[in-house]
């Protein structure tokens, strides 16, 4: 009587695992819309990074100088991305850029199976539901089909099992070394998850036991410094190592949109998160230990900082936050395991959108990033000759064979560079004659708003040759002939 009344009121454990398609519910919407959406493609650097990966399959080996512009050619070059890069051009080989949307889908896909998987462990019911919603809000804005989102499962796998280590209390698996060394080769996001062990090795030494600091403080050392030494297993060793570092001194990053900070003067999903977070902890006691909110707080700065740094916080938070959240709201969730035919359906489902994805083939045309019909202008025998174009252009000529003034490598062209050629675009006089001059420009290329434009438009000697919604060309007079 005793064990049955207990049983008669309490809810049944069964009635949770609605709950439990949740990673895979994420997957596959997170990769149905990075294989669907067109905003996917709608990045300037994804054009570079194709071609880029075209130029190392078609040489057999990594750029160290830039083979690409004609305003640095032969200039050092840290080609960082080389493996994101490589995969991206053999999926636009294999399947035009359907493929490069689907392997982005599914690196997508995999990255939200494996960070709802982690944070359904913990938690379940609506506060399930309203931590995924929050998180992919989040990361839907990096959804783009650039090496960040190819190293994106790497990011979540890296901070799941060092969480796991230390559940475990012990330091990770020297073998999960191998995933820095892959991480080095995809993307420069590596050296947070170097930074992450420094964080997580300061918490086990905190919480270890007198007698047990030193074994603590051995294994992880070794761990980190295994993870050092794989991160250096790329073609630019310690100058892919150093790379990240020197990236953040480049000043003017601050002019490109995913460097700036938040801005909130609209409602976006940073200020929901940020309010449910805050709404929660006013409500609820959601305890943490001293580093993770030192890791928390510091995500958060980051995010606010820097956009980009936005899909950082998405991964890491929940994964924090999931256990915390079910202690203040008792919503732990059951012990489950996903039954067959879910997977065996998810699976289905995923094949059946690579197949229409496939079976529609994508013709891009003019955008923002892509003066198709504008280039079509240019004289064939113009398209040589030295050209001034737009930052956001650069990658879309180099994808076509051209070799432009600028494209968007911001950390091989410098401060000096970027701030002169800042300089030009807002129309002052003496930096567009000078760059005129100075590099002998036959043809220019901008967007229509930009001030340059009405520049060029009074520059003697010059006359526009084409102009519409996305591009204007100029040519210098004595340069058709």
């Amino acid at each position: 009587m005793s064990l049955a009344a207990p049983l008669a009121i309490a809810p049944p454990r069964a009635a949770a695992p609605p709950y439990e398609a949740a990673p895979i519910v994420l997957a596959l919407l997170a990769f149905a819309l990075c294989a669907f959406s067109p905003a996917v493609l709608n990045d300037g650097d994804t054009w570079s990074h194709v071609a880029t990966g075209n130029w190392i399959l078609d040489h057999r080996a990594v750029p160290h100088v830039d083979p690409f512009t004609f305003s640095f050619a032969g200039a050092p070059w840290t080609a960082h991305e080389w493996l994101s890069e490589v995969l991206l051009a053999l999926a636009w080989r294999g399947a035009g850029w359907g493929g490069v949307t689907l392997i982005t889908g599914a690196a997508a896909g995999a990255a939200m199976y494996l960070l709802m998987r982690r944070v359904a462990r913990d938690l379940t019911g609506p506060a399930l539901v309203v931590v995924a919603a929050l998180a992919f809000a989040l990361l839907a804005p990096s959804f783009l089909a650039r090496p960040h989102m190819l190293a994106f499962p790497i990011l979540a796998l890296w901070s799941e099992a060092l969480l796991d280590a230390r559940e475990k209390n012990r330091a990770p698996p020297l073998a999960l070394a191998a995933l820095m060394a892959l991480w080095a080769n995809l993307h420069g996001g590596f050296a947070f998850g170097l930074a992450l062990i420094a964080l997580f090795a300061a918490e086990a030494l905190w919480e270890a036991p007198a007698e047990a600091r030193l074994n603590v403080f051995r294994d992880w050392v070794l761990f980190g410094l295994v993870s050092l030494g794989a991160a250096l297993l790329t073609p630019f060793g310690v100058e892919g190592l150093l790379f990240p570092l020197k990236l953040l001194d480049v000043a003017a990053l601050a002019q490109i949109n995913e460097w700036q900070p938040e801005d909130f003067a609209h409602p976006n999903a940073m200020e929901f998160a940020l309010l449910a977070l805050i709404g929660l902890a006013l409500v609820k006691p959601v305890r943490l230990a001293p580093m993770r909110v030192l890791l928390l707080v510091g995500l958060i700065h980051m995010s606010l900082q820097h956009i980009r740094h936005e899909m950082l916080l998405a991964t890491i938070a929940p994964m924090l936050l999931a256990k915390p959240i079910a202690n203040a709201l008792d919503a732990h969730a059951p012990s489950v395991r996903l039954a067959p035919k879910l997977i065996a359906g998810a699976l289905a489902l995923a094949a059946l959108l690579m197949g229409a994805r496939l079976a529609l083939p994508i013709a891009r045309g003019d955008s923002a990033t892509s003066p198709k019909r504008a280039l079509e202008a240019v004289p064939a025998a113009l398209r040589d000759k030295p050209m001034l174009n737009s930052y956001a252009f650069g990658g879309y000529f180099i994808f076509e064979g051209l070799r432009p003034f600028i494209d968007g490598r911001a950390d091989m062209f410098g401060d000096a560079f970027l701030g002169a050629y800042s300089r030009l675009l807002g129309g002052d006089a003496e930096s567009v004659e000078d760059v005129l001059k100075r590099h002998d420009i036959a043809w220019t290329i901008f967007a229509p708003g930009q001030k340059i434009v009405a520049r060029l438009d009074h520059e003697p000697g010059w006359k526009r040759l084409y102009a519409d919604k996305f591009a204007v060309v100029h040519v210098r007079d004595d340069a058709a002939r």
